[in-house]
């Protein structure tokens, strides 16, 4: 199913943004209290009721649709729900990506914290986790800034060392394009250094092209 497109005002955008956005921040703190708690019983109880009333009153209200992608006012996407990005998904860091025009190579990067809720071993942030920032950052600078329409081919990461939960950063940039496809490269960091390393061939869909066939 084809997503829908919803253009946001300035106005709009900020009243989504100022409203839910941090509503999915109080969720990422209640997920990330909820793996480390050690309460009692009793309180752990009085929790629950209270978050299943909370969760049945949202229920109640009207539901954004599903696939649906709102843009800002300058054209440039804004996936509301996105797993990486979106400030409405409590799930997402969120990864607040900056983008380097005057590099000339779609370099973008982004400082994030990863908490408790991506934990793979024991103090170390899931590879999957790494995989999904990754795959998000070089997509964003095949792209250039999710503003044309390259999807991701294939993608290789490598893992250098265990990446430590806490203060990262993620950098991502385009090597080459060949025709529908664009190369990109990127790594995350975390206190000690680049920890995955990695690089995916990103290619525009058929029907985004002049000639189909191409």
């Amino acid at each position: 199913m084809d997503a829908a497109f919803e253009v946001l005002s300035e106005a709009e955008l900020e009243r989504v943004t100022s409203t839910y956005a941090p509503l999915a921040q109080a969720v990422r703190d209640l997920i990330d209290a909820t793996i480390q708690t050690q309460a009692d019983d009793e309180l752990v109880l009085q929790a629950r009721a209270v978050i299943e009333a909370v969760t049945q009153s949202l229920r109640s209200q009207p539901i954004r649709r599903s696939g649906v992608v709102s843009y800002r006012k300058d054209g440039r996407p804004l996936p509301l729900g996105n797993a990486a990005t979106g400030p409405c998904n409590p799930i997402a860091p969120p990864v607040i990506v900056h983008h380097d025009g005057a590099a000339g190579d779609g370099r973008c990067w982004s400082e994030f914290v990863l908490g408790a809720a991506y934990e793979g071993p024991p103090g170390l942030v899931h590879g999957g986790v790494c995989a999904l920032v990754l795959d998000h950052l070089l997509g964003e600078a095949a792209s250039q800034g999710l503003t044309k329409p390259l999807f991701t081919g294939t993608i290789t990461v490598k893992y250098l060392r265990g990446t430590s939960l806490g203060p990262l950063r993620c950098e991502a940039w385009v090597d080459r394009t060949e025709g529908v496809k664009a190369f990109a490269q990127g790594f995350i960091s975390d206190a000690a250094g680049i920890t995955v390393q990695a690089e995916g061939v990103f290619i525009k869909p058929a029907w985004a092209r002049e000639d189909p066939g191409s």
